[in-house]
């Protein structure tokens, strides 16, 4: 099978999965494992490189008003890979191109690859997700195996938190503007024993002002903007502390492509250290180097 993944978080599973050997293209935003790196790109941003947080928001907003897509797909290198699936997501048009805009290439290409869109909105969705991934490649075993790990790992994390007092965790997904967290992310603050000052499970982040973030009466801050790695988080958190908009209040940054942004397996690295943080638990010696406090 010849498979092009249109998402860093699929890209991730599949490698996971033991049929990375299979992924024949992938996106500019596919860093994990390395040998991701190597595959042909066919997806591309269409954003200038070096805007400041506000300036992206701004660029993002402008174009989603003129109904401009955020994400270029190269056809040509999609029709050279001679693709069987093709796998995407419908879930958010900031975060990859869309499977309208695939199907429509498909489409123009002649090409009779499966598509398999990819939407998870909560952590046992993003579970799912890795049993639909094995069942479509033939990886059927791996899936499940991997689904039983990271259950396991989840439900060490709720056990070892589950006599300890639940901070309200203020998590930010953008700082200029802030975004409170949707999707995934309240769930997993909950798993790892804090209260989501602000954020539904399940439903999209949304923009809200610094009345409201205020408001939420926050016992700690957790930066964590979507398509940053640790040292870009640590930059915005250092912003934030330095505007001093929640003065008083520990913040921490952690490494958002890592665990947090991206519906894969590594969410529960992200639970494990958002444990860390809240309660000193040392669940997983690996996450150490996805969180950073700010003195």
């Amino acid at each position: 099978m010849r498979i092009v993944s249109l998402l860093p978080s699929t890209t991730e599973i599949l490698f996971d999965l033991g049929v990375g050997d299979q992924v024949v293209g992938v996106t500019f935003e596919c860093d994990h494992p390395e040998e991701a790196r190597s595959r042909t790109i066919v997806s591309t941003s269409a954003m200038p490189d070096g805007l400041s947080s506000k300036e992206i928001d701004d660029f993002v907003t402008a174009a989603m008003h003129r109904g401009d897509d955020l994400y270029r797909l190269d056809e040509g290198a999609l029709s050279g890979l001679d693709a069987d699936l093709v796998v995407t997501q419908d879930l958010c048009a900031v975060c990859a191109v869309d499977v309208a805009v695939v199907a429509d290439a498909l489409a123009h290409l002649g090409c009779t690859a499966d598509v398999l869109t990819i939407d998870p909105h909560t952590l046992g969705e993003v579970l799912s997700s890795v049993l639909t991934l094995g069942r479509a490649t033939g990886a059927d075993d791996a899936g499940e195996a991997l689904v039983r790990d990271l259950r396991t790992r989840i439900e060490a994390v709720r056990r070892a938190v589950a006599d300890r007092v639940r901070p309200r965790v203020l998590l930010l997904e953008w700082t200029d503007p802030p975004f409170a967290p949707g999707h995934w992310v309240p769930e997993m603050v909950t798993v790892a024993g804090g209260v989501p000052a602000l954020g539904r499970e399940g439903e999209k982040s949304w923009r809200v002002d610094w009345d409201e973030v205020r408001a939420s009466a926050p016992d700690v801050v957790v930066c964590a903007p979507c398509g940053y790695d640790l040292a870009g988080a640590i930059g915005l958190a250092g912003e934030l502390k330095r505007a001093e908009v929640l003065p008083g209040l520990p913040i921490w940054a952690v490494d958002a492509n890592a665990s947090f942004a991206r519906p894969g397996p590594r969410l529960v690295d992200g639970i494990e250290a958002l444990a860390g943080i809240l309660h000193g638990v040392p669940v997983n010696p690996r996450v150490t180097g996805l969180a950073h406090r700010l003195t």
